[in-house]
């Protein structure tokens, strides 16, 4: 019966990972925004379909970790791939309040492939880290912020010799693509063509896996200040002091005061109001006809100057007569000989 129901499960294994293989190479070449709709549905329905190929997969137990890799049909050597499209499309998903969770599924997707090509020896490569969410691997990570200058150059080695490898099977796929695509190969190129995807999917992997963790910490730290400052904010505010005046001592403010203007006790209408109930302030009518007193006094005082000036000049007249009557030296007398 399980064998019949394996019979069953078999043709459409081919259906599911075709049609997610084409839906990702869709997605690459895409000119629409990845968080239209459009997109999104296409990242929905290929992640669906790589789900039950992976279960199809652990039903058939087509990969035993009991054999090797010449020991695997050279058909079914691109189901290795399934977990690396399952972490390519989980990056595609869009939705921010959820990013943390999308890039830790993706990354454990691309070390579940990695692991499997790592077994099999698909190439050569070192696995990266498993992270979690121990206080073991922060200390880790925390000692590792500052990596040595040895450690930087060996990355960067690895880097470029990643980078090499890529062009090299990038232009060997793309010789093999025709033949194998049209039936013309035979299974010695078929299985080359196989193998040389599996190793493009290791690099871009790797790749993946070294941004993904650099987002990650990005969004920790930023999660973390985000916690910190809403909880600066929740705190309690102190509640407001009264204003208040010192003095030296007591008898100094009895007598002498604070020194300076003290609170305000009362509002400018209000001391309006009191100084008008008792009077103090002058009487509405008075204000009103204060313009024409104010002009009589102008008027005065231009007519006073006036008188002045006309006294002025009579004085200085009588002077001039006096001293046209009185010439320089009138009435000494005493050194006359």
């Amino acid at each position: 019966m399980a064998a019949a129901e394996d019979e069953l499960l078999l043709p459409r294994l081919p259906e599911l990972f075709e049609t997610s293989k084409q839906l990702l190479d869709e997605m690459e070449v895409v000119t629409e925004p990845t968080g239209s709709r459009i997109v999104q549905d296409k990242v929905s329905k290929g992640l669906d379909l790589l789900e039950k190929a992976a279960e199809m997969l652990l039903e058939l137990d087509l990969f035993s970790r009991n054999e090797d890799l010449e020991e695997i049909a050279s058909t079914d050597l691109k189901y290795l791939m399934v977990p690396a499209f399952q972490g390519a499309l989980t990056l595609k998903q869009v939705n921010p309040s959820k990013r943390l969770d999308h890039l830790q599924w993706a990354r454990e997707h691309f070390m579940n492939y990695l692991t499997q090509c790592h077994y099999y020896q698909v190439a050569k490569f070192e696995l990266p880290q498993a992270k979690n969410n121990s206080a073991e691997n922060n200390a880790a990570s925390s000692s590792m912020a500052y990596p040595s200058l040895v450690a930087m150059a060996s990355q960067r080695q690895a880097k470029i010799e990643r980078y090499k490898q890529k062009k090299e099977v990038e232009q060997r796929l793309s010789a093999l693509k025709t033949a194998v695509e049209n039936g013309q190969a035979d299974d010695e190129h078929v299985r080359e063509y196989h193998l040389l995807h599996l190793r493009r999917w290791v690099g871009l992997s790797l790749e993946e896996i070294e941004s993904i963790d650099q987002e990650i910490k990005i969004l920790r730290e930023r999660g973390s200040s985000r916690e910190a400052s809403a909880s600066h904010s929740s705190r309690q505010e102190r509640p407001a002091v009264k204003p208040f005046i010192l003095t030296r001592d007591a008898a100094q403010a009895k007598v002498f005061g604070a020194g300076y203007p003290s609170v305000a006790s009362m509002t400018v209408s209000e001391w309006y109001d009191q100084r008008q109930k008792h009077g103090t302030l002058p009487d509405p009518g008075i204000a009103k006809a204060a313009p024409e007193f104010k002009r009589a006094a102008q008027e005065d005082q231009e007519q006073k100057e006036e008188e002045d000036d006309e006294q002025t000049l009579h004085r200085a007249r009588e002077w001039d007569d006096w001293k046209d009557a009185h010439p320089r030296g009138y009435g000494n007398r005493q050194n006359m000989g």
